[in-house]
């Protein structure tokens, strides 16, 4: 293997490849990236059994050849040298050569590294930065906690007959949910969910592209992908399915209140300060004075007040939340103005943009039952 290549275009090559290392691999070849060398294109590659990202880059190669080299080491290598880049496979190392810098790195066994898993065929296409954008709005309710794994992920459903694609994702304390229309899909009514960190980073990576086509798992194959023009990622589906969403949003409401995002958030982040626990509630009372009072802490330590201004139909309500969901709702919103829907103070609220429509995300928040 011999080529030189722009070191932008392997930057950026490296760069998609790597975020798929596992941080702490099985075995040591899946530390790996696996670059391939042919006609004028440098293909690199990393793959884990759960999750392989695949891209390429335009190359002027003058000998074809694979290697598999330290994922990390050459990810660091590429991200301090710039100009021209030569590769080049002597034996059981690879030489880089950048400017006046030359690095002579060993290779990894390429018989012992599994084979890339085959991509799904393309279902269907939507554009590349509102899948990252409905992603991103949803991932802010995938549980962290690791004992549940199917609450891990970020659950996929296309509606053929709405010609509609769901991502919904929940920790049991709050539940994000964002349709996006999904015309041109061509397969059956189906869901799956996908692992949430791994789809956050696929759909980012393809946040400026264009277009992007999806093949979601249907049949035998547990397997998502997601692919552009030049990348393609696959991620195994988790087993089983996340709790249904349809019948935990209310679709009556007793009260009604929009309040402006930046304002809210502002004042909640003020009032949390006092709070000696991060999951301790914040406490909103909406007034019939137009004007929402948020207060924090406990009589016991210290306390603080703040309001902001409030539209409120249905009358006076107090009720109390933990102050980083209600603010990851809030992040989440692409909207100046969010509006809350209440049943009641001991029921889930919904949070959505003001003014938004039905396939916009709704973000539903399970309150806190404060004692007397």
């Amino acid at each position: 293997m011999k080529l030189t290549i722009d070191h932008a275009d392997l930057a950026a090559a490296v760069s998609y490849a790597a975020r798929s290392l596992p941080a702490r691999p099985t075995v040591p070849v899946l530390a790996g990236l696996l670059l391939d060398a042919t006609g004028d294109r440098l293909r690199v590659s990393a793959f884990d059994y759960e999750v392989s990202a695949d891209t390429s880059a335009p190359a002027t190669v003058t000998e074809n050849g694979r290697a598999l080299i330290s994922g990390r080491l050459l990810s660091d290598i590429v991200s301090t040298v710039r100009g021209d880049v030569h590769l080049e496979l002597r034996g059981p190392r690879l030489v880089l050569k950048a400017g006046s810098a030359r690095f002579i790195l060993p290779t990894l066994p390429l018989e012992e590294y599994p084979a890339l898993p085959e991509p799904g065929a393309t279902a269907g296409t939507l554009a590349g930065p509102a899948f990252a954008e409905a992603v991103a709005q949803v991932a802010c309710a995938v549980s962290r906690d690791e004992s549940l794994p199917i609450l891990t992920g970020v659950g996929l459903r296309h509606d053929s007959e709405a010609a509609t694609l769901t991502l919904y994702a929940t920790d049991r304390y709050r539940f994000a949910v964002r349709t996006l229309p999904w015309k041109d899909a061509d397969l059956a009514d189906t869901s799956a969910v996908i692992p949430g960190r791994a789809l956050t980073d696929a759909a980012k990576a393809t946040a400026d592209d264009t277009t992007v086509d999806l093949a979601l798992p249907t049949g035998g194959s547990g397997l998502f992908t997601l692919r552009s023009e030049h990348t393609t990622t696959t991620i195994r589906a988790l087993e089983g399915e996340l709790p249904k969403y349809d019948a935990l949003f209310p679709t009556e409401f007793a009260h009604t209140a929009t309040v402006e995002i930046a304002a809210l958030k502002a004042a909640a982040q003020r009032v949390a300060l006092v709070s000696t626990k991060k999951d301790a509630p914040i406490k909103l009372t909406f007034t019939a004075d137009s004007t929402l009072v948020l207060e924090g802490g406990t009589d016991d330590d210290a306390q603080a007040v703040d309001n902001v201004d409030t539209s409120l139909t249905g009358g006076e309500l107090t009720i109390a939340f933990n102050p980083a969901f209600l603010l990851d709702g809030l992040n989440a919103l692409a909207a100046e103005s969010v509006q809350f829907d209440f049943t009641s103070p001991t029921k889930p609220a919904v949070l959505r943009g003001h003014g938004s429509d039905d396939q916009a995300l709704r973000y539903l928040l399970m309150p806190i039952r404060l004692s007397n």
